[in-house]
């Protein structure tokens, strides 16, 4: 009965994300003149003053100097959100060096193989309207226990470290080929390392397959960086990552809040 239960977990969507890596140039803004220079923050920081659920982050080391993240309830707004940013007269002085799109996500492993093997129990057939409509009463019911996890506020801590991550798809060593039990089992190891630090960092996971170059989008928050370090550090000893997890690059910034964006722009003038 089993092999014919779905291989897919069940999941459930929230908030849509963007992050936004730029990199000023430096000749460009020197050379402008400090009118110019002043007219350009003081409109940057009204606008991005103006937007709730966005961060700045100033980054640390040579993949770029401003990392912004946005949280919106869709891509129509994050599109919106993107435009008018690149409208703004900063723009002419920052040089795009990458960006990351995904979705808000929660995988529900333990609930996917309590539906579908309670359906299959009672010869309901995957894919038939009464499969389908249960699922989807299952997922409305997460959808509203779980609505501040799916649409969370940006963490106000000091510190952001972010990256993005695939499951590997190798021919000798295949996540997507283990049956949904073990996934799961190994799922709750590796969250159970990350409760560990429960106190000392939070998390947003967000979902990328199909939107960008990698499966997941990981941010991490917290007061102290080193935290970033050691629970990093530690997961790469559970299965689910010795085994099973690449790692994209990694971003680290410090949380520059809007109204002193014109003083990390001056640095060096």
């Amino acid at each position: 009965m089993e092999a014919t239960l779905p291989a897919v977990p069940l999941t459930v969507e929230g908030s849509s994300v963007l992050h936004q890596m730029f990199r000023l140039r430096w000749p460009a803004w020197k050379a402008a003149g400090a009118s110019t220079r002043e007219e350009a923050l003081a409109e940057a920081v009204a606008v991005l003053g103006g937007m709730e659920q966005s961060a700045v982050y100033s980054l640390l080391g040579h993949k770029g100097d401003l990392l912004l993240i946005h949280l919106r309830p869709s891509f129509e707004e994050l599109n919106q959100t993107e435009l008018r940013l690149a409208a703004l007269k900063l723009a002419d002085y920052l040089e795009p060096t990458t960006s990351y799109l995904s979705v808000v996500e929660l995988g529900l492993y333990d609930s996917s193989l309590r539906v579908y093997k309670g359906l299959a129990e009672r010869g309901v057939a995957p894919g038939t309207p009464e499969w389908d409509r249960e699922v989807e009463e299952a997922l409305a019911q997460h959808r509203k226990a779980m609505a501040p996890r799916l649409f969370p506020a940006i963490p106000e801590s000091r510190y952001l470290c972010f990256y993005p991550m695939d499951r590997k798809r190798a021919e000798s060593v295949n996540w997507y080929c283990l049956p949904m039990e073990k996934r799961r089992s190994l799922m709750r190891e590796h969250g159970e390392i990350g409760r560990k630090y429960a106190g000392q960092v939070k998390q947003i996971i967000s979902g990328s397959i199909g939107l960008d170059d990698w499966e997941w989008g990981v941010d991490l928050f917290a007061d102290d960086p080193v935290a970033f370090k050691k629970l990093i550090y530690e997961m790469r000893f559970d299965e689910a990552s010795a085994l099973y997890a690449l790692f994209g690059p990694f971003y680290v910034g410090i949380r520059l809040p809007v109204g002193e964006l014109g003083e990390r722009l001056k640095i060096g003038l």
